[in-house]
């Protein structure tokens, strides 16, 4: 956990102490909260902070906003509104919070929970009052959404103003998607709250053991994912270490491999599953020696017959990994050649094909520099049918067209042999791409 910088402890103080006055105020001047329902939403507040799932982008998914919006319905019935800044104050009860170094954040979290949450009331009670119709009700939920992210995006910029930060892109780029994605929750928490309401607190029971049990399933999904990515991740290493730019191949044939899935309207496992083809695709290199991936002259026929063994141990390895095995034949030339009389043959194959060629022909190798972007679309082209899959070729080539990407001579980052010829006879079959006065 972040350690709580000192240059924030008077502006935390400030938030903190506002939220304290507020919540006063609210707890004189309005009834006082129900002490059975705020125990249950405290504690469900708490367990939502704590139980979030940690997705491997680093990204948490936790319920939170949707008990905020059922704390926001229960309470607003007795104009309690003093209940929902306590109950968003809970959130701050974060267990990793309890150290020395970073238990100031939970007053933090505190100040910026419970203020957005009290705004979000004071907007949504009088939309409530006179919305009787079910799109009113939506209406006045999402408002209330908008207003606590809002509140949530002023107190964040003006901490890192407070600590004399630059404030990043992130910020301002994820408070609109923030609340297209928890608006859902909150409307799910609408319906908690009257669920509430109607049936007691017996029905939260109902309620909440479904969840504990979805989210308990959801988490040991995101652990075996996130175990898939560590084997990819480690293999990916070692052929780093062994070859930088085969790795580097690797990942850009995996990201014009989901190019082409994405065209082609793959749903999301199926384009995880293409990814991992084009990321294990070469991985059979691992026994191959370096000065036979980079050798700038022609390959002997035993060579040759050298390099083509990658693609059985290739076969061998992802075969005796459990999640890699659907996989495991996707990088193997018998599988990978278009054949139109074979209208049942898996198409991932297909793809992976066509994306590794196309990066091979526009990435400077040991043995010719990258050629342009014209020259391997109409290579593509030119074998369409024959030995690539058209749909798959127009796809990848629309798919980089419509984002504008130049690939190739001229355009490449950080090439791995500077100094490669133009062309040569180690070109694999592409000298003849080139000018005949470079050739």
């Amino acid at each position: 956990m972040t350690p709580f910088p000192r240059q924030l402890a008077w502006f935390t103080a400030a938030l903190f102490g506002a939220l304290v006055v507020v919540t006063t105020i609210l707890l004189v001047r309005y009834p006082a909260p129900e002490i059975g329902a705020l125990i249950v939403f405290g504690a469900l507040m708490v367990f939502s902070f704590n139980g979030a799932v940690r997705l491997a982008n680093n990204v948490a998914i936790s319920p939170i906003f949707m008990v905020i919006m059922a704390a926001i319905v229960v309470f607003d019935d007795s104009y309690a509104y003093g209940g929902v800044a306590l109950v968003a104050a809970c959130g701050a009860l974060y267990r990793p919070h309890f150290s020395k170094a970073s238990w100031p954040w939970m007053s933090f979290n505190a100040g910026l929970n419970g203020l957005g949450a009290v705004a979000a009331a004071l907007v949504y009670a009088p939309l409530a009052v006179h919305s009787s119709a079910p799109i009113g009700t939506v209406l006045a939920v999402v408002l209330a959404m908008v207003v606590l992210h809002a509140v949530n995006l002023a107190v964040l910029l003006s901490s890192y103003l407070a600590e004399q930060r630059h404030i990043p892109r992130e910020v301002w780029v994820s408070a609109p998607r923030s609340v297209l994605e928890e608006t859902p929750f909150a409307v799910v928490g609408y319906v908690l709250g009257w669920m509430y309401l109607s049936l007691g607190p017996a029905v939260m029971l109902l309620i909440i053991v479904p969840i504990l049990i979805a989210r308990e399933m959801f988490a040991s999904y995101m652990r075996v994912k996130e175990s898939h990515e560590d084997t990819v991740g480690m293999l990916i290493h070692a052929l780093e270490q062994k070859d930088h730019y085969t790795a580097g191949h690797a990942g850009r044939v995996a990201n014009y491999a989901r190019y082409i899935g994405e065209e082609l309207n793959f749903m999301p496992a199926r384009l995880e599953r293409l990814r991992f083809a084009a990321l294990m695709h070469d991985i059979g290199k691992l026994v191959v020696p370096n000065y036979l991936l980079n050798k700038p002259g022609r390959l002997t026929a035993e060579e040759f017959a050298q390099i083509r063994v990658h693609e059985k141990v290739s076969v061998q390895m992802l075969s005796h990994i459990d999640f890699l095995r659907p996989i495991a034949g996707s990088g193997h030339s018998d599988n990978t050649r278009f054949n139109p009389d074979d209208p049942d043959h898996p198409i991932e194959p297909y793809i992976v094909m066509i994306a590794d060629a196309y990066d091979a022909m526009t990435s400077t190798r040991a043995y010719r520099k990258a050629l342009s972007q014209d020259v391997a679309f109409q290579e593509l082209r030119d074998n369409a049918g024959t030995q690539f899959h058209p749909a798959c070729v127009e796809a990848l080539i629309g798919a980089i067209e419509r984002r504008g990407e130049k690939h190739g001579a001229g355009h490449e980052q950080q090439p791995e042999f500077v100094d490669a010829p133009d062309a040569g006879v180690g070109s694999a079959g592409l000298g003849d791409l080139m000018p005949s006065e470079a050739v």
